[in-house]
């Protein structure tokens, strides 16, 4: 503990004492948005809490995954990101459950209907695909519907300002684990023709997934193939209308283990979804209007073949189909200067089946999930009102109409105020809603048609202060969640717990020392507490944490630039958190653990760039999920070109 004070006074300190010389600084410009509101805002027209990711950062996280950036954000867990290619990565947002964050790919929510948790796999999206990611944090329900009780990550790949009738980028990264990616685009605007194709491919040997407790020496190497291929077309009608193809086609193989500590070589998992759609915009002085709609179909097959193995099936196939259908139509009206109405309505159809069979001793075996369907169609407004940056707020109400559980209402409150020139003080009350998954609800064995879904009320207040070198914004937030969906080791189904509570403090801090030094940290302190059933005892109880999530998470770096160099540093603490100790056994207690990664690239002209990427310097062995590896020392080295 004492030196968690320390770490946390050195930070303080260091910030307060550069704070003082830079204390006479001009305010900077607002980022830009698109999430909060659907629409292109400046930051400090809305109270709500926004983490943006530009592509400046991305470019120089080459080497990473974009769960691994995503982890390095205040406020953002992402478990099993430091384990082997392809593992799950499960996303937890201010404590709040999985499932509980909802992601977008270009605006437009994606999800898997035949998960538990309706979540999304990371695995589908190549960072080199990425342009800038938003991270939206409170209950988001109000304008994205469902999931999106902790907040909403916006990754966008779409490109802007593209001028060229040709342009090319390509990267080529190779490291350890005999790891190989390569990236390459194709981009440019022709007359009102505006294009984008991409192709990614990562292939990695890997390491053993699951740990060897026992020392035995027998556990293999799991590999992982994968492969992303995308266009996106749009036409500019004329100056006010657009119209937009898109598409993708991704797909992985990954080899897994038996579970925790138990390997096994014969098992892998190959996971494929196909996105297609289109939309249309049209703008004007007043009013501009969007139009959406998007196809999705994903396909899950996990195999074990363990004729080898003491195991109770020797053969063993599961496979998972989902579809989703999402229409929207929405409209901005600038009512006045000062005014304007977000005015949307949006319709999610979604089902999946499942084909189980096994050869065992006893024989063979064999069940299936039938083709299940739910429909979600919701309504929204929101008025926005900003007078002339002093004060600004929004107000919104959703509807939704669910085919299974009914009617349903969220709203969303956030005012902001100009204290002084640089300085903010903002807050929110919202609530949130998640609809139980289609496995949750049908499952022939666990499913529960009753379930009612999640309720969640969010309240936030925070500050930040902005000038030319220095940035630090202080969040409080305190989440309620009602009729939360878990599972009931008793009755072996899903039911809806008491209650859950998450408090948490957000801190995040930039530096510019000088024209070539750059210094950035956030901290994030959280406490969960869960009303609900033991997983030890079967009994009522309340749990003063939640599962896989860190008490203490800190991120902090350092970097140098000049016109040809760049070098960081960076530290991430993660402190205690409980994992599942297993069948009617206590949650183990998983020690706290620090990392360290660098990187440094070199320009060598305005076309070719050459990087290095080294994450866990120190080799530091430690654990984010019990019973599998974490990464060890790895090393990526690569070359990027732009022409």
């Amino acid at each position: 503990m004492g030196k968690k004070i320390m770490l946390y006074l050195a930070l303080i300190m260091s910030n307060q004492l550069l704070a003082q010389k830079d204390s006479s600084a001009e305010h900077v410009l607002d980022e830009i948005i698109v999430t909060a509101n659907k629409q292109e805002q400046k930051q400090s027209t809305t109270g709500k809490v926004i983490s943006v990711i530009d592509k400046n950062q991305l470019e120089k996280s080459a080497g990473k995954t974009i769960a691994q950036v995503l982890n390095e954000t205040v406020g953002v867990t992402i478990n099993g990101a430091y384990n082997n290619t392809g593992t799950n990565q499960t996303v937890y947002m201010r404590g709040a459950a999985s499932g509980r964050t909802l992601i977008l790919l270009d605006g437009i929510p994606v999800n898997d209907p035949s998960t538990i948790n309706n979540e999304f796999d990371l695995n589908f999206i190549s960072l080199n695909d990425v342009e800038r990611i938003e991270v939206c944090k409170g209950a988001q329900s109000t304008i994205y519907g469902s999931d999106a009780i902790a907040g909403v990550i916006n990754i966008i790949t779409q490109k802007q300002n593209i001028t060229k009738p040709l342009q090319v980028k390509a990267a080529i990264t190779a490291g350890s684990f005999n790891t190989f990616k390569h990236n390459i685009q194709l981009y440019g605007k022709s007359n009102q023709l505006t294009y984008t194709f991409r192709n990614s491919m990562i292939k990695a040997r890997g390491f053993s997934a699951a740990y060897d407790s026992l020392k035995s020496n027998t556990f293999d190497k799991d590999g992982y193939t994968g492969n992303t291929m995308s266009a996106n077309l749009l036409y500019q009608i004329n100056r006010s209308l657009s119209v937009k193809v898109f598409g993708t086609n991704t797909h992985y193989q990954s080899d897994v283990d038996d579970g925790i500590f138990r390997d096994d070589q014969h098992q892998i998992i190959k996971n494929k979804l196909i996105q297609t759609g289109v939309g249309f915009q049209y703008k004007s002085s007043k009013i501009n209007i969007t139009g959406n709609y998007q196809f999705s179909e994903t396909k899950r097959n996990y195999e074990r073949d363990s004729l080898d193995q003491l195991v109770s099936s020797y053969y063993l196939r599961d496979q998972y189909f989902a579809i989703t259908h999402f229409l929207e139509l929405y409209t901005n009206i600038r009512i006045s200067p000062f005014l304007s109405l977000l005015q949307g309505i949006d319709y999610r159809k979604i089902n999946m089946n499942n084909h189980y069979f096994s050869v065992s001793g006893y024989g063979d075996y064999s069940s299936t999930f039938s083709d299940t369907v739910t429909t979600l169609t919701s309504i929204y407004s929101s008025f926005m009102l900003n007078m002339n940056k002093s004060f600004a707020t929004d107000l919104g109400f959703r509807f939704n109409k669910h085919s299974k559980f009914g009617n349903h209402f969220t709203f969303s409150f956030n005012p902001s105020f100009k204290l002084t020139d640089n300085t903010r003080i903002f807050g929110s009350i919202a609530s949130g809603f998640k609809a139980p998954s289609l496995y949750q609800l049908f499952d022939q064995y666990s499913g529960t048609l009753n379930l009612k879904p999640e309720r969640s009320t969010t309240i936030e207040l925070g500050l930040s202060n902005k000038t030319t070198s220095i940035y630090n914004r202080l969040v409080w937030f305190y989440r309620t969640i009602q009729d939360g969906i878990d599972y009931d080791y008793i009755g072996s189904k899903y039911f809806n717990f008491f209650k859950q509570r998450g408090l948490g403090i957000e801190y995040e801090n930039k530096i510019r020392l000088n024209n070539h030094i750059n210094f950035q940290t956030n901290i994030t302190l959280l406490s969960i507490k869960d009303s609900t059933q033991s997983r030890y005892s079967f009994a009522d109880t309340a749990y003063h944490y939640g599962l896989k999530r860190p008490n203490i998470n800190i991120n902090a770096s350092i970097d140098y630039q000049t016109k040809k160099w760049y070098v960081s540093f960076g530290i991430k603490y993660v402190g205690r958190r409980y994992d599942i100790g297993g069948y009617q056994s206590v949650d183990i207690l998983m020690p706290e653990y620090l990392i360290m990664n660098s990187y440094a690239s070199y320009l060598l002209n305005e076309k070719v760039k050459f990087f290095v990427d080294i994450q866990n310097l120190t080799n530091k062995k430690f654990f984010d999920l019990r019973g599998f590896n974490s990464i060890p020392t790895a090393a990526n080295v690569g070359i990027h070109v732009h022409f």
